[in-house]
């Protein structure tokens, strides 16, 4: 899926160790994997790292907005003080170059800005900001990269859209992204959603979806994204993709290891509550 004319990295990829998502112990962390190879990669390939590091400056600006002295997430692309300076611009002269950041995260800026007075718009501020990340890193011009968004993508919504219609809740304002099967979930009223024959893994996510111990779903996704990564660069030696597959697989053993059954329940608790406040949830999930 990469391009013959993409930069390859003998060196780097044939140093990098093999993971297992049963791994318990890692000796190194994504940040620390970023801080070794960036420094060595194209311009272009830089930018597609950065698309994975992005989604820690989604949760870093929002805690800004609220408050800018709020401790951040270190992985993220962009410092507290380079946050901060760009959210004062953006209210000061409404506009950023988009060599400087990214013109998604200016653009939510100034919607949070102009939104303040509306708790209503406020309430869905952080779906927005996925969606926003999510059509951004679709445009990009790497096939692996954007598929592997629009994989992720279709993955949440259709989550989403099952459990929504389990506990009886409007799915349509949490269905994030515009591409067909958002349009789908968003529409449709079928058992399906009118999707079983659109995507090839429908029904294995609607196995997973069944599961009702929490964690034990979470560790099925996530071998249903490892699987989707593997299949997908089967075909790609020391290229870009290859290192990027490496980061989000890092990234999961990281989530997996300080993960632990409180969190857990913990986890599902929030999921429930942000489809929708006022659901009555089950005794038993209480």
């Amino acid at each position: 899926m990469s391009s013959l004319m993409s930069t390859k990295y003998y060196y780097l990829v044939s140093g990098l160790p093999e993971l297992n998502l049963d791994d318990n112990k890692l000796s190194f962390s994504v940040a620390d994997l970023k801080e070794a190879i960036y420094n060595g990669l194209s311009v272009s390939d830089k930018k597609l790292i950065d698309l994975f590091f992005l989604k820690f400056d989604n949760a870093n600006l929002l805690k800004l907005l609220k408050d800018k002295d709020a401790v951040l997430d270190g992985r993220g692309c962009f410092s507290s003080t380079e946050l901060n300076e760009f959210i004062s611009i953006l209210k000061e002269n409404g506009t950023i170059s988009p060599k400087l950041f990214p013109v998604y995260l200016s653009s939510f800026i100034s919607f949070y800005t102009e939104s303040e007075a509306d708790s209503g718009q406020l309430d869905l501020s952080e779906n927005r900001l996925t969606s926003m990340y999510f059509d951004y890193a679709l445009k990009s011009n790497n096939r692996f990269v954007s598929s592997w968004f629009e994989f992720n993508l279709n993955l949440n919504n259709i989550l989403i859209a099952y459990s929504a219609r389990q506990y009886k809740i409007e799915a349509t304002p949490h269905i994030i992204g515009h591409n067909n099967i958002a349009e789908a979930l968003r529409s449709s009223g079928l058992r399906d959603f009118s999707l079983s024959g659109e995507i090839e893994y429908y029904d294995d996510l609607m196995k997973i979806a069944g599961i009702t111990e929490l964690l034990e779903r979470e560790k099925k996704m996530d071998e249903l994204r490892w699987n989707w990564m593997e299949n997908a660069i089967f075909f790609d030696f020391f290229t870009i993709e290859r290192i990027f597959v490496f980061m989000v697989k890092l990234e999961m053993i990281e989530r997996w290891i300080s993960l632990d059954k409180e969190k857990g329940y913990r986890m599902f608790r929030e999921i429930i509550q942000s489809l929708k406040n006022e659901v009555q949830i089950p005794e038993e999930f209480r």
